[in-house]
């Protein structure tokens, strides 16, 4: 379907205001809630259940994604979308003063989550139905800049506002602050997209129908699964993130637990500075150089290294449980490290989806299925990582998050990765701004 263009629909308008916003609900959900949790002394386990399972909105998305498609109108569902988030946010710092703030937070959390997953959905749709290929080509860098400049925002401005408030005012009343702050700055932005975005907010009788959408949807998913090997590539792509998913977890909570309880005893602030200017900042140079790198060498005899460079991560926060350092520097260099090698091991992970999960009819479609599955990976080992951590101490869990990525190193010999096939542009899917 074509969206209905507005005379000031430039793509320079709208792509980096679109994207931003796709990229603050996610890290709002994603990493500020389990800090948040922390600072209220609620306990690793609770913490990253809780919010792991915040995260299932993105791994199954792809399920009620094509229904969307009987809407003629994208425009509205992002900005009605957009709203939503806004509305959630501002409940969100009632939420927190409430006698039950961490149910009523959870609560508020996963009703932010399902919005911005569906808005992620009809966001990428505008994108693709408003742009020509050209356009499309062009602008994918602003997406992607504007993306992970909402997590410079979130972490490394308003996590480390969050920490001075703390200070000064009490954590709920500061993060009260902070979600009031965030949900001015979404309604703003849903304002301004409902002016500049391409598209009318007024939706027309779509032709399609919700049995050919299920019906296409239910041939998509049997198509996926007819596939040779497909089971030990769904193997391969959980256990490429078990490990990841439970040091990105708990990595963050160790650095701000307190040393008498085994942390850096790190402020809410420090962490805001380390991560969201020099972590980001590492994990974006990791991945641009990863994919350099896995272009020269081939996705096939890359994969080794790349499995590597995932164990970065899990191999810094065991030395850094190990020495246990007070030196802001010193941490903040380790984390960029860390960063920097998971974003460059990153890569492999999309790239498999892209060359050995996608191809064939549906690619588009499987690829979206593909990270799904990825993100259930992720999910099952974040949401485990706070039982496991509690039972096991900080050092000998970051021990066992080693231990952890070695299975993937075997099975790597038991998936076959051919030499990808010269598939034409318009067939191609299309990534998402990669986000740790």
């Amino acid at each position: 379907m074509t969206q209905q263009r507005s005379p000031h629909a430039s793509p320079i308008r709208w792509v980096p205001t679109l994207y931003f916003v796709q990229g603050l609900q996610f890290f709002v959900v994603m990493l500020i809630a389990g800090l948040m949790f922390k600072s209220m002394g609620v306990p690793n386990d609770q913490n990253a259940r809780w919010t792991g399972l915040l995260g299932l909105a993105w791994a199954i998305k792809p399920l009620w994604s094509p229904f969307l498609e009987l809407l003629s109108s994208k425009k509205l569902v992002v900005v009605a979308m957009q709203f939503t988030g806004a509305v959630g946010l501002a409940l969100l710092a009632l939420a927190v003063q409430l006698p039950m703030y961490f149910a009523a937070s959870v609560a508020v959390l996963f009703l932010l989550a399902y919005a911005a997953a569906t808005h992620d959905i009809a966001c990428d749709g505008l994108y693709l139905s408003s742009l020509n290929p050209t356009q499309q080509a062009a602008y994918a860098g602003w997406q992607g800049a504007f993306f992970n400049a909402s997590k410079f925002l979130t972490l490394g401005g308003l996590l480390v506002l969050a920490g001075k408030l703390e200070a000064s005012v009490g954590v709920f009343n500061a993060w009260s602050a902070i979600f009031v702050l965030l949900a001015v700055l979404l309604a703003s932005l849903a304002a301004y997209n409902a002016w500049a975005l391409p598209g009318t907010l007024n939706t027309e009788r779509s032709e399609l129908s919700a049995a050919s959408v299920a019906r296409t949807l239910r041939e998509v998913v049997l198509d996926l699964f007819q596939k040779p090997g497909i089971w030990m590539m769904v193997l391969f792509i959980v256990l490429f993130r078990f490990a990841e998913g439970q040091v990105q977890t708990i990595g963050p909570l160790f650095m701000k637990e307190a040393r008498t309880l085994g942390g850096l005893g790190l402020t809410t602030d420090q962490i805001g500075s380390i991560y969201g200017i020099y972590g980001t900042a590492a994990f974006l140079i990791g991945s641009i150089l990863g994919g350099y790198f896995t272009a020269w060498l081939g996705l096939k005899r890359a994969m080794p290294f790349l499995i590597v460079c995932m164990a970065v991560p899990n191999a810094t926060f065991y030395y850094l449980s190990a020495t246990m350092p007070s030196d802001v520097l010193h941490i903040g260099a380790a984390v960029a490290f860390e960063n920097f090698g998971y974003g460059f091991g990153f890569v492999g992970m999309i790239l498999f989806i892209m060359q050995v999960v996608a191809p064939g009819k549906f690619s588009t479609a499987h690829y979206a299925l593909g990270t799904g599955v990825m993100q259930l990976g992720f999910i099952f080992s974040k949401t485990i990582s706070g039982d496991i951590q509690m039972a096991m101490g900080y050092q000998s869990f970051f021990l066992w998050t080693i231990v952890c990525g070695l299975p993937v190193l075997l099975l790597l010999f038991f998936v076959k990765i051919p030499a990808p096939a010269a598939v034409p542009a318009s067939e191609q899917p299309a990534a998402a701004p990669l986000a740790s």
